[in-house]
């Protein structure tokens, strides 16, 4: 059984490279020890949704608008995908974006637990970004997911805009965040909420000196 991609909980990688995500399948970053096995591990769950789905590596390649090298790189844990990447690749495998945080022994048609506990949450470690992501429902069960989200001093989710299938909301709990959609941009700080089909091209940077905690709600993806 390929392991889960749930890892303990860690602090954000300070001062992340933005913008990149090594799409190109140049050549790879020294990554810190201790995210190594994030990056396996989202790998791992990558490899292993494409496989149920009965994919290819270079249909699933060619869908996402990615090299195969660098798709293969992702699965095999040596390259570290950006939030974009990784919400294109569930996209591409018809695969909701809590399946990416999911065990993968657990099944669809397993009935999950109503209740997450703190020590048990399942965690994304985007270290690349300085973004860390960790869902708060249960993996499946429900197109609801809730996150909460954090964003290392200067971190974001990218340069570029993105889009998924959905909607979102959210609220800052903690420090400042600057929300694009399309061309317009505002700056949400402790108390500000927001709401906006994700569809819609957007981005999200934490525009404050420290970091920035986000409460997260989607529906879709």
């Amino acid at each position: 059984m390929a392991s889960s991609p749930i890892a303990k909980r860690r602090k954000p990688a300070a001062s992340p490279p933005r913008g990149a995500d090594g799409a190109d399948g140049g050549p790879r970053e020294a990554r810190p020890v201790e995210v190594e096995a994030a990056d396996v591990a989202i790998g791992l769950r990558a490899r292993a949704l494409r496989r149920a789905k009965g994919l290819r590596l270079q249909d699933t390649a060619r869908r996402m608008g990615v090299s195969i090298g660098y798709l293969s790189q992702i699965e095999r844990g040596l390259s570290s995908p950006s939030l974009r990447v990784l919400m294109k690749l569930a996209e591409t495998l018809g695969a909701s974006w809590a399946d990416l945080f999911s065990p993968s022994g657990e099944t669809s048609a397993a009935t999950p637990a109503p209740v997450v506990r703190a020590s048990e949450r399942g965690e994304l470690l985007l270290w690349r970004a300085g973004v860390t992501k960790q869902l708060l429902t249960p993996a499946s069960g429900s197109a609801l997911q809730l996150y909460l989200m954090e964003f290392a001093p200067g971190a974001s989710t990218g340069e570029e805009l993105y889009s998924h299938a959905g909607e979102e909301a959210g609220l800052v709990l903690e420090g400042a965040l600057t929300l694009t959609i399309e061309t317009r941009s505002w700056t949400l700080r402790e108390g500000d909420s927001y709401r906006f089909l994700s569809r819609r091209p957007h981005r999200f940077e934490n525009a404050s000196c420290g970091r920035a905690r986000v409460l997260s709600i989607n529906v879709g993806l």
